[in-house]
Formats: C-alpha cells, structure tokens, sequence
C-alpha cells in the first residue's frame, strides 16, 4: 500500500549531534514532524522513520508486532550511531517506550532520552481480554488525534487492530522489566490532561528508571498528541535546550548548521 501523504519519514543529515525520533501507536512521522524539522533547523542530524504496518491502512497495521517496530528503530539507531559523535532518542507515547527500551539496550551509545506522553501499560479491563477478543473482533475505535488546539489533527488510523494492540500490551510488559537499565539523562514531559495515556504511566517510568539526571515538565495547554498542540514549541525548546547541556557547542542557531538533506519517502 502507498503511504499516505503527510506520513512519510523524514531524514536530514546535519552534525555530529543526532536525535532519533520514535511516533506512537496507529500514528505517523507527521505527528513529530515540526518537531524534526526544528531540530533540523538547529543544526542536528535527525532520523524520524516510519514504523512497520504505519502510516498506509490499518489492516497493514494488523499482521505486525511489537518486534517489528522496535526493530526499525533499533536499525535506525545503529546507523547513527555509525556516523554522528552523540546520539539522542526521543519518541511520543508508545514512541517513548520505543525510546527508553533503546536507551536500556544500548547504554553509553545513546547520550539522553526525550519522552512526550509515554506509555506503559494497556489499561482497561479490556486489556486482559485481548489474548481472545482479538481472534473474535479485529479492530476497534481509534484512538490518533487527542489534541487540545482546534485546527490541528493527527494523522493516524482511525482504528486500533486489536492483534496489534495484544502485541503492544506485551511490548509494555517487556519494556517495563527493562526501565532499571535506562541511566542515562531523561527528559520527561506530559500533559495533565490526556485521554490516551494516564498520567500513572509517566510516574511508574520515573520510579523504575535508575537514571539521577531526570527532568519532568508538565505541558499544561495540551492533550496527549502534544507534540502537535499548544505546547509544541515549548516542547522544542525543551527538548533542544536538554541536548545543548549534554552535547555543549554542538547545537547551532538556525541556518548556522552543516548543510544537510532532509528525506520523505
């Protein structure tokens, strides 16, 4: 299937710092897009891939599994970590535990972890039921676009193959056995107000990761999708300022960086 417009992943080659960016369940690179292409601007290196059965139909969606997508990330990571000098991992809510598993597996290679609304755990009494009413009932209502900020949507499917939601509800369980292993520097925002991921989940991650340099910010003006509302620049901002303290000198001013492409497609 072709991808959809908008949803295409996003490459720009800048210096030796990188960021790789990780997007949420049933979404797309276009939620993190601005978000890339503002990291972009500041001279850093960035990779935003479009993960397995994402960004086409949900029935693509469907016939993968966790392992899939934190394989693509995983390769993604190895590749930049080959040609930059640090290496940053961020992602938005499933994107973030992408995120904090590749800083529990890989240790010194990445430098800091960025996480927006990251989740944990499947909730609901629903969830225990999914290893059967997956067999029984392939999808449900979808769950993109929880955004404050009227004129602007999430691209995302607007159903949830519940195959696949089986397959992230174990991916959470695995991810949380490895929470003790993320040491590095953490950079943590989240919305009060958010209708996909309670705000537990935040606080179970910063209670089992073992790193000391953690930072929470709360994001009062948005819904979950954050990185596509209100406070989208703050969380630009943010995340920017966390990789300058960490890889000092190495973030530009915009239009001071290395000359670089940027990718779709």
């Amino acid at each position: 299937m072709p991808v959809l417009a908008g949803a295409e992943p996003f490459r720009h080659e800048g210096g030796e710092v990188a960021v790789l960016l990780c997007h949420g369940f049933t979404g797309s690179p276009q939620s993190l897009r601005p978000w890339a292409e503002h990291l972009a601007e500041h001279g850093l290196t960035v990779s935003l891939p479009l993960l397995p059965g994402h960004g086409t139909r949900w029935e693509d969606l469907r016939i993968t599994g966790w392992q899939d997508w934190y394989a693509e990330v995983d390769r993604e990571l190895r590749l930049l970590c080959e040609r930059r000098e640090k290496v940053f991992v961020a992602g938005l809510s499933m994107g973030g535990a992408l995120a904090l598993r590749l800083a529990a597996k890989h240790g010194d290679a990445v430098s800091g972890v960025v996480v927006v609304n990251p989740a944990n755990k499947v909730h609901g009494l629903a969830a225990h039921a999914l290893p059967v009413i997956r067999h029984l009932v392939p999808a449900t209502k979808g769950i993109a676009s929880d955004i404050a900020k009227p004129d602007s949507r999430e691209l995302g499917y607007d159903r949830v193959p519940l195959h696949a939601a089986h397959s992230l509800r174990q991916f959470f369980q695995v991810v949380d056995g490895e929470l003790p292993q993320v040491t590095q520097p953490v950079l943590l925002l989240r919305s009060p107000q958010d209708h996909v991921v309670p705000p537990a989940d935040s606080a179970r991650i910063l209670s089992r990761i073992s790193s000391t340099d953690v930072k929470e910010v709360i994001l009062e003006q948005s819904y979950h999708v954050a990185t596509l509302d209100h406070d989208a620049d703050r969380i630009h901002e943010e995340s920017l300022a966390f990789i300058d303290r960490l890889a000092p000198g190495l973030v530009k001013e915009p239009g001071l960086g290395k000359e670089g492409t940027t990718a779709g497609g």
